[in-house]
């Protein structure tokens, strides 16, 4: 072999070399990348946001320390598609009705206006009459959940409580207002409100019109409290005399039989109006501010002992209260007006012409679930019967009492 390609091969050799070499000291010294994080994942729809634990409900004279500003309730957006097929609602009385109520045994209460006289429906769907006594002109009645009692009122301001099962009746002072019956409805609570502020109190009394006590001195605040007997009998009221906290944050104040020092729950906006869970457990409530365009936003809350003021969470439905009726803790039926004009929470009345979309809740979830009816209802005394899984409801479009298989 020639010098010249002893030089050649040598050159190439040693230009290989170098370049293995490159690679064995690239792959084995060059800095390490860091590892990229994943998008953020979207959570499901269905799910609540939580507001987490309130970490200061303090006492009713101590002062609160907190509670985030939580998400807001925006429009309605369902977050599943219905798993129900339209329903059949059918009209199981044709009378107009008022004052309507559902007991624990499923039997549906009401006061025929036209005839005096009051009525229940069994679960079976027919209609007994509750009492041969004739109670004209009753303005508005109070039931008991449990028991067929009632406070019954007049306009001359007459009230008395009257026991169906018995037939016993007893008067109550003129000056008592709103009142709300304990669980066990042997005892109706009340605000008897005297001509000064210092003979305004908070009251219990027995259903037989013995034992009558004072509970709570209200003063000049009787408007701001609720008379709402818990079905734990812990809470007898809601007194929105907490810290303020500016235009459209309230501390609401839960009030007990015995001077208890419970804690209180921060609500984000104002015109709160409180529907207590089957346990008492849960509250949910309505409220609006300027960040619902002064529409009806629900939200739930725990209110059981210790717990009280937590885990407060928007429902991002746009309703008020008292059109939903509670399954159990964990689920709530709802009715949701389809389209509801700005400023509706402060005249509700605007929105009386509105039609209803009916939803079930599962409150653990979040998920929403539309269950569409066969008509145009605007739903009211909408009650669940979880001893046949039906609801049963009102109508402001149509006159009589309704009735669906779920």
């Amino acid at each position: 072999m020639s010098p010249l390609k002893k030089i050649s091969l040598i050159i190439a050799f040693l230009a290989v070399s170098g370049l293995i070499g490159y690679g064995l000291y690239y792959i084995f010294t060059r800095p390490v990348v860091p590892a990229q994080k994943p998008p953020a994942v979207t959570l499901p729809t269905g799910q609540l946001p939580s507001a987490g634990e309130r970490p200061a409900t303090t006492s009713v004279t101590g002062e609160p320390t907190g509670g985030e500003l939580l998400p807001i309730a925006g429009i309605i957006q369902p977050t599943t598609p219905s798993f129900y097929k339209p329903v059949a609602v059918n009209r199981i009385v044709s009378n107009m009705v008022t004052s309507p109520s559902l007991n624990g045994k499923g039997d549906f209460r009401y006061y025929n206006a036209s005839n005096g006289k009051f009525y229940k429906i069994m679960p079976d769907g027919s209609v007994k009459v509750l009492s041969d006594q004739v109670f004209f002109s009753a303005q508005k009645v109070t039931w008991a959940a449990n028991q067929d009692k009632a406070v019954i009122e007049y306009p001359d301001s007459s009230k008395i409580i009257y026991d169906f099962a018995n037939k016993k009746q007893v008067t109550l002072p003129k000056h008592w207002q709103d009142f709300s019956f304990s669980a066990d409805g042997a005892q109706v609570a009340a605000k008897s409100i005297g001509l000064s502020p210092e003979n305004r109190w908070l009251v219990t009394v027995n259903d037989d019109g013995t034992g009558s006590r004072l509970i709570e001195p209200l003063g000049e605040n009787a408007d701001k409290v609720i008379v709402n007997w818990s079905p734990s009998r812990q809470v007898v009221a809601f007194s929105q005399t907490g810290e303020p906290m500016g235009a459209e944050r309230r501390e609401v104040l839960f009030v007990g039989l015995n001077g208890e020092n419970f804690k209180s729950t921060i609500v984000e906006g104002m015109g709160f109006e409180p529907k207590w869970s089957t346990t008492g457990k849960k509250l949910l409530y309505n409220v609006y501010s300027s960040r619902s365009d002064y529409k009806p936003e629900l939200w739930l809350v725990d209110s059981y002992g210790d717990s009280i003021g937590n885990n407060r969470q928007t429902l991002k439905l746009n309703t008020w209260a008292d059109k939903c009726s509670f399954s159990d803790d964990s689920t709530l039926f709802c009715a949701v007006p389809r389209d509801l004009p700005q400023g509706a929470a402060m005249a509700r009345e605007i929105a009386s012409n509105n039609y209803d979309d009916l939803y079930k809740i599962d409150l653990r979830t979040g998920l929403k679930t539309a269950v569409p009816l066969n008509d145009n209802y605007n739903i009211t005394n909408l009650s669940y019967d979880p001893t046949t899984n039906k609801v049963i409801f009102t109508s402001l479009n149509q006159q009589g009492v309704f009735e669906s298989q779920l």
